[in-house]
């Protein structure tokens, strides 16, 4: 039996930092409001780069950590809720900036629940026998999309972008456990990117934390009990990074020991929407805090509130 393994993460975010005291200058808030309500202090603004710039940056990065050359790439899977282009799809356009020959390519749109979304579908691919090593990306331009006069949503948001490569390996070595993933289709206008030529997002605040903080935790230990792992055991948890609070109230719910890493990249970099995950995965493994083999625990959530998770080991 065949099965899928990560063997290499990589992340780009661009380089325009915006803080919690620039915003204050542009819109009716201050730092001690922002970081109270979704406790981020910063977060990073793309500015000439293109969302296939970002997903570019952050897959060079995840093929040179893997050792892998775009030739040996047979499938390129791009999660995002912010593209542009309806064709080329983001994920032809980043296969052909790389070089990929040939590659099965398909962007796929959950929001922010996207990465681990597409994790699955490549990992089922791989072990469907339709693709031997895929590019899976999340990437994100949010700033498109924002209302800069609305502090409610202009405060959250960031724009970057997350890598993973992931070969095929036997069985016994899998490395991406199987996902526990839906949606709530009734809650779809909790978050909502509208509009005709120039989207903008809004979203009802309440209505996401309340589900989010009640709702994903008893789907999380679904996602361990699918890879036969307690969550004592996990070494590591990676929420969707939408708000802090949030995330510090699944983490609560789920048993993890206390020296499990819980990703709060949020606090850095915004809601990066389907780039949060590997986005906040990729600096841990990069900074050590995690290590090869680690189990670690993926989770998604958001608009249109679909969710997905999974267990993954560490690269």
């Amino acid at each position: 039996m065949t099965a899928s393994r990560i063997v290499a993460l990589g992340h780009h975010q661009p380089p325009k930092v915006l803080t919690n005291d620039d915003l204050s200058a542009m819109v009716d808030t201050d730092d001690e409001w922002i970081r109270s309500r979704v406790g981020i202090r910063t977060r990073h603004i793309a500015e000439e780069e293109t969302l296939v710039d970002l997903a570019v940056g952050a897959a060079e990065k995840a093929l040179a950590n893997a050792g892998v050359t775009a030739d040996q790439v047979d499938l390129v899977a791009v999660a995002t809720c912010t593209a542009v282009e309806r064709s080329p799809n983001t994920a032809a356009a980043v296969a052909a900036r790389l070089g990929i020959p040939a590659p099965a390519a398909y962007e796929l749109n959950t929001a922010c629940s996207g990465f681990s979304y597409a994790l699955a579908t490549a990992d089922h691919a791989i072990r469907a026998g339709a693709a031997t090593r895929a590019l899976v990306i999340g990437v994100e331009r949010m700033s498109d999309i924002l209302d800069w006069t609305d502090r409610t949503t202009c405060v959250i948001f960031g724009d970057g972008a997350g890598a993973a490569v992931l070969e095929a390996v036997p069985d016994e070595r899998a490395g991406v456990g199987p996902v526990v993933w839906g949606s709530e289709p009734e809650k779809g206008d909790a978050v909502v990117i509208g509009g005709d030529w120039k989207p903008v997002i809004s979203q009802q605040g309440q209505t996401v934390f309340r589900w989010a903080t009640t709702q994903v935790a008893p789907l999380a230990r679904r996602a361990c009990e699918k890879a036969g792992i307690d969550p004592s055991e996990l070494r590591g948890f990676v929420a969707h990074q939408a708000n802090l609070r949030i995330i510090d109230a699944i983490a609560g719910k789920l048993g993890l020991a206390e020296d499990a890493v819980v990703a709060r990249d949020v606090v850095d970099s915004g809601n990066t929407s389907a780039a949060s995950i590997p986005l906040a995965l990729s600096k841990l493994v990069e900074r050590g805090e995690l290590h090869s083999g680690d189990p670690v625990l993926l989770f998604g959530f958001g608009g249109g509130l679909a969710y997905a998770g999974q267990v993954v080991r560490c690269p």
